[in-house]
């Protein structure tokens, strides 16, 4: 996806340097002034478009420039600050419920996504891997996890991993062929989590936290409950959490 990024601010455009990290090949724009006449010229070059500024101020540069959910480019709201990434337009058919994601990972910000279709997947699969893992193995233990838990895989909003993982080939191979986005939850979130869940030793050794697949995928999903334990399979553990 072709992929332009625009700031207004000092800390939106320190926003924007950290999204372009993980969209290679995107294009990162300034705004001095005119920013209806700049918005014009990028929905018909671009097709995501990534707003570092308030809603407000995106809903009423794009509000002239909507014209059909099926040609308009997807659009994404940051605030300044980096706390949430919100799916705007073009949601499902123009691939920003997806992109929203991919921004949130690269500001371990909180995805926010309001189409039906998405809102009503209410479960998370939580993933901690070894280095190099395999995207058969994950596959495997994802579909292992849906198995025990009865649960579809039509139902799965996110997989759901530390952000040192993230980057994990095999992992991400895996999420594009199962069709379910991955969510990287920022390590220092897990650290912090102070909920239940089983913690290991070797894990804190390793990346520095007492656990992978089960704080992510608690911390991922809203008024979760957790229907898997951590399980190891091979190189994978695996946790599936539901919303109640």
């Amino acid at each position: 996806m072709k992929v332009a990024i625009v700031a207004v601010t000092k800390k939106g455009e320190a926003a924007a340097l950290k999204i372009k990290k993980n969209l290679p090949g995107c294009k990162i724009y300034i705004a001095k002034g005119k920013l209806k006449d700049l918005t014009k010229r990028l929905f018909s070059e671009f097709e995501g478009i990534v707003f570092c500024m308030a809603v407000g101020i995106a809903v009423r540069v794009i509000a002239s420039c909507v014209k059909d959910k099926h040609t308009d480019p997807a659009v994404v709201v940051v605030d300044d600050h980096g706390r949430f990434a919100v799916s705007l337009l073009s949601g499902h058919e123009g691939g920003a419920n997806a992109l929203a994601i991919r921004v949130a990972n690269s500001l371990g910000a909180e995805p926010v996504i309001t189409t039906a279709s998405e809102s009503r997947r209410n479960t998370v699969i939580g993933i901690g891997c070894r280095r190099g893992i395999q995207k058969e193995e994950i596959i495997k233990a994802a579909r292992y996890a849906l198995a025990k838990t009865g649960l579809s895989i039509d139902r799965v909003r996110y997989i759901a991993t530390i952000d040192l993982k993230q980057d994990e080939q095999g992992l991400r191979a895996a999420c594009a062929e199962l069709g379910i986005p991955l969510r990287a939850i920022p390590a220092v979130l897990v650290k912090k989590f102070s909920g239940p869940y089983e913690r290991s030793a070797f894990v804190k050794e390793k990346i520095g936290v007492e656990g992978v697949s089960e704080p992510c995928a608690l911390i991922a999903a809203k008024r979760p409950k957790l229907v898997l334990p951590k399980t190891k399979i091979g190189g994978v553990t695996v946790a599936v959490v539901k919303e109640a």
